[in-house]
């Protein structure tokens, strides 16, 4: 599993909760973080890099693209490079979206990456094209996160300003397209309204994971402890400090990668 930082541990949490016996290796690529305003090559060519990686030191039977920036403009090509499955979290967590909306407007919020990329637009048309989806870039939401400013004040007036399209397009259900943006889900649904349905893409994509190792008949139960592995190319102290926020005590060690 890899992401640009520490988001994607909401999903290794979610896959730690629902698999408690499958060995885990977390990536995260503080070094070159954040992915949102980078161009859709470069963010392509660290991904391919990291799965490269990921396949030569660790064998994995299945890769998790814990980062919708990632997902949404390299997932096609990653799923071209190995033999084992190659999930994302754009289309479990925009099923999910479409299967709790009522009226049919819907909404997605993410970086800038993510929303530039057209990804989910593209997904939604295929999905159900019947759909009105509304997108927002949510720059800034992500620092306050890791600031630990979930709800501040000052993330409460941002939010207001950032999801204006979302109340001015009247969607029931909102996607938090970014694995930071759960961590916020108080200050949003003050924002929105109790009425708008807030789905996350980190459980969802955790149930796909599920579905997609019982298909292939590989789920791990019981037999020896899991070994669980989280590894950063940036500073190891801050991603410990940070992550242990994301994920809880089972990250207690953090190995160092350098590119």
């Amino acid at each position: 599993m890899f992401d640009s930082g520490f988001g994607g541990l909401t999903v290794a949490r979610a896959v730690i909760d629902l698999l408690p016996d499958e060995n885990l290796v977390y990536f995260g690529d503080t070094d070159r973080y954040p992915y949102g305003p980078r161009s859709h090559a470069e963010v392509t060519a660290f991904a391919r890099e990291i799965v490269d990686w990921l396949v030569a030191t660790h064998d994995p039977k299945m890769i998790v693209v814990a980062c919708n920036t990632a997902s949404a403009v390299a997932l096609a090509e990653l799923e071209t490079l190995v033999d084992v499955p190659v999930i994302g979290v754009l289309e479990p967590g925009l099923r999910s979206l479409l299967q709790v909306t009522i009226t049919g407007r819907v909404g997605m919020i993410g970086t800038v990456g993510t929303v530039a990329s057209g990804a989910y637009q593209q997904l939604s048309e295929r999905l159900a094209p019947g759909t009105a989806l509304t997108c927002a870039a949510c720059p800034g939401f992500v620092e306050f996160v890791e600031r630990g400013e979930t709800e501040s004040e000052q993330v409460h007036v941002l939010a207001e300003r950032l999801l204006a399209p979302m109340q001015e397009a009247k969607i029931d259900a909102l996607l938090l397209g970014c694995t930071h943006y759960p961590f916020l889900a108080r200050t949003i649904s003050d924002v929105m309204g109790r009425d708008v349905v807030l789905v996350s893409s980190a459980d969802e994509t955790a149930f796909e994971v599920q579905r997609a190792l019982a298909e292939s008949g590989s789920v791990r139960v019981g037999g020896t402890p899991p070994v669980r592995r989280f590894v950063s190319s940036g500073d190891i102290d801050s991603f410990a400090r940070l992550g242990r926020r994301f994920l809880g005590p089972e990250l207690d060690r953090v190995e160092a990668h350098q590119w």
